[in-house]
């Protein structure tokens, strides 16, 4: 990955407006107070022989390249797609989505729009789409904010441990791009060299907007193949970068074989002279979604998807990913 001449002050996600750290205290702070969960993918509700299962994003700053663009037609694919991840990644069927999109003012074109990228992520993810709600605040909001909660269901002996183990091997899935997480930083080192509108000067997209448009890749797909080949525990990489891995217990997390980078996470190090660690601790730098099992069934796993062995665990207290150790 290449990096900035220098010139301009290494850009961190901090910097940019997004402390990880402090985002992390900030939610721990609220899980103690609430008395909630422990900040697992899901929360599970026990109701007889099976859980109900329900998780709640949205797209966050993503929006505003959307804005700027004045294209939101993929947004709700994202919106989807950041809930019905979670779900998959603690081994739970997402069934039933509804959306809660906030405005200032009324306007039906890009409310049209954002209704057709949800239609478009519930049929990707196999979900229903079963209501929602729009509020006009011109106080609260500035344009728009997105957000959504999934609802699923898994038996009870169904659902990932959520702990890796040493010995594990740990298969991966390509992701799509960016998706929609660390987009602060992403927006922050893109206007640096210009604005959204300008061309890409990689493969794929007309413009650098388009390119941090792409919407994030849907893996319902993965639940039913996870599950027959004994996955033990599963991590979608999202806010946090590959520190998500740490959410399958303490181990060291070995990554000698990552899906490569797309050239949208290389040209964000280099205009924005972002570490190569920086990139990592925010973003999912080609690799999606992973998984830990048994490591004599990694290679039918990712045989029966288009995953493939990324690495290994062992004992040990790290992510270790292209020479870095986070």
């Amino acid at each position: 990955m290449t990096q900035g001449d220098g010139d301009d002050e290494e850009l961190t996600y901090a910097a940019a407006g997004v402390d990880i750290d402090a985002s992390e205290a900030a939610t721990a702070a609220l899980i103690d107070a609430a008395g909630d969960g422990e900040g697992d993918y899901a929360g599970l509700l026990d109701i007889g022989d099976r859980y109900l299962a329900l998780a709640t994003d949205g797209v966050g700053t993503k929006l505003l390249v959307a804005e700027a663009l004045e294209d939101y037609s993929t947004v709700g694919i994202d919106c989807m797609a950041m809930n019905v991840n979670d779900l998959v990644a603690a081994g739970v069927r997402p069934v039933a989505f509804v959306d809660y999109l906030a405005i200032d003012e009324p306007d039906e074109r890009f409310a049209e729009q954002v209704g057709e990228g949800l239609a478009r992520g519930a049929e990707l993810a196999n979900v229903e789409l079963v209501g929602g709600e729009t509020a006009v605040m011109p106080e609260v909001v500035r344009g728009l904010d997105l957000a959504g909660t999934c609802a699923g269901l898994a038996a009870k002996d169904a659902v990932f441990e959520a702990v890796a183990r040493p010995g594990d091997a740990l298969v991966g899935w390509r992701s799509s791009g960016i998706h929609s997480n660390g987009l602060t930083l992403a927006r922050e080192a893109i206007t640096r060299a210009g604005g959204y509108t300008d061309p890409a000067p990689f493969e794929g997209y007309a413009t650098l907007g388009e390119a941090l448009l792409e919407p994030t890749r849907i893996y319902t797909d993965l639940l039913d193949p996870m599950r027959e080949h004994g996955v033990r525990g599963a991590a979608h990489i999202t806010g946090g970068g590959w520190g998500n891995l740490e959410r399958l217990g303490s181990n060291r997390y070995v990554i000698d074989d990552p899906h490569d980078v797309q050239p949208v996470f290389e040209f964000i190090a280099e205009v924005g002279n972002v570490s190569e660690e920086e990139m990592h601790r925010t973003f999912n730098m080609g690799t999606g979604f992973v998984a830990a099992l048994d490591a004599d069934d990694a290679a039918a796993l990712a045989a029966a998807t288009d995953g493939r062995v990324i690495g290994h665990v062992e004992e040990g207290d790290v992510v270790s990913i292209r020479g870095l150790e986070l």
